[in-house]
């Protein structure tokens, strides 16, 4: 069966265009990718639980902080990444200042084969994207995602 995440992806409204917010995976491994790495905030879920409740808990785990009320949330449904990983996606209206974010941690062996763990955060860092540069950071399965929700606020699709 394939692995599942959930996730939200936050929007607002700059002027008449809005902005996505994204993260970046921290660790060492990511430390100097970019492009088509960052992704919305989401995480692993087990079967039976539900998925917007995963989307809340991985979004306060990675950001710190809670999503604005779920009850406002639009389902943009699923894709599947490359990896074959499926993610169940939701949207909301709201901010959140990047400044202020902090994320979980996780243990690794760093450097590989030293028999040292290190703890890293499992976001290194959040930004607001206009769609277009949001399907450049994103995880080219994900830039779908942003398409979804433009289409559902009724604006055109990023180029």
């Amino acid at each position: 069966m394939a692995r599942r995440s959930a996730g939200i992806l936050l929007y607002r409204l700059a002027g008449q265009e809005p902005e996505v917010l994204l993260v970046h995976p921290g660790g060492p491994f990511w430390a100097r990718k970019d492009a088509g790495v960052w992704s919305i905030p989401k995480g692993e879920y087990e079967e039976g639980e539900d998925p917007r409740a995963a989307a809340v808990r991985e979004f306060e785990e990675e950001l710190g902080s809670a999503p604005p009320a779920d009850d406002a949330m639009l389902e943009l449904g699923t894709i599947t990444q490359r990896s074959g990983k499926v993610v169940t996606a939701f949207a909301v209206a709201g901010d959140l200042d990047t400044a202020e974010m902090h994320s979980n941690t996780f243990a690794m062996e760093w450097p590989p084969r030293s028999g040292q763990t290190q703890e890293f955060p499992e976001v290194d860092r959040a930004g607001w994207f206009a769609p277009a540069q949001a399907r450049e950071k994103l995880v080219p399965a994900q830039t779908e995602l942003v398409d979804r929700l433009l289409e559902r606020l009724g604006k055109p699709r990023a180029s």
